[in-house]
């Protein structure tokens, strides 16, 4: 990577996280040594790049600071069209739609040559036969993720049993073909994943929830490291 592509990419990757980013991650996400990180750090400093931290605690670039466009390469416009047709073809219906034009946006700002590329990509994910069907409106519980409302599900466990559950819910994980929700539920108090291919109905409910410490997503992913959450 040269020089100054490198340099962007630090405050590409520091744009887009809230939390300090320590010099090894950056090491490593940029496959040079730290000692170079920092380097670069103070080079970006000197050049009145807003970057706020130290060796040993980390680096955060002030929030208001604006990275200019940068033109994508042929194997990132790979990906993001491998991507959106990834998300056509095992996403829902809304969250497909939203990739389509994702993409029809990236295109038209794009110069003839590289418009070509995305558009006529060599790479495809079709619909398969392994997709598994889901009842529920999955964009509904998409945005109740997004919006914080808690959900009252019917749920079919691998076992056969039935249950009805209130659970705040916290993610969604695709592990192809089957769909994961995970959330804190309260019927159980405490984390599970639910196939969404085994809720029968999906309530979203007025009530909102607040995080509350041992109940968030963050929390999850900390327990995760320790053990694995049970699928229902």
């Amino acid at each position: 990577m040269r020089r100054a592509d490198r340099l962007f990419r630090i405050v590409e990757y520091l744009k887009a996280r809230r939390q300090a980013v320590t010099a090894d991650t950056l090491a490593t996400e940029l496959a040079v040594s730290v000692r170079t990180v920092y380097r670069d750090i103070a080079d970006l400093c000197r050049s009145n790049v807003p970057i706020l931290g130290e060796a040993g605690v980390g680096y955060v670039l002030d929030k208001d600071y604006t990275v200019r466009p940068l033109m994508f390469n042929v194997e990132e416009l790979d990906a993001l069209a491998l991507g959106a047709q990834m998300v056509g073809s095992w996403g829902d219906p809304d969250i497909a739609v939203s990739a389509r034009r994702a993409i029809d946006k990236i295109a038209a700002v794009l110069p003839d040559t590289l418009r070509q590329e995305i558009l006529q990509t060599a790479l495809f994910s079709p619909p398969s036969q392994a997709r598994l069907p889901i009842k529920i409106d999955s964009s509904a519980l998409r945005r109740a993720i997004r919006t914080k409302h808690k959900v009252e599900i019917d749920y079919e466990a691998l076992s056969g049993a039935k249950t009805t559950r209130i659970v705040r819910p916290l993610c969604l994980a695709f592990f192809g073909p089957v769909w994961l929700f995970t959330g804190w539920c309260e019927t159980r108090q405490d984390f599970r994943n639910f196939r969404l291919d085994r809720i029968s109905r999906l309530v979203i409910s007025e009530q909102q929830f607040a995080d509350e410490k041992g109940k968030r997503l963050t929390d999850y992913k900390h327990d995760e490291e320790k053990k694995r959450t049970p699928v229902c």
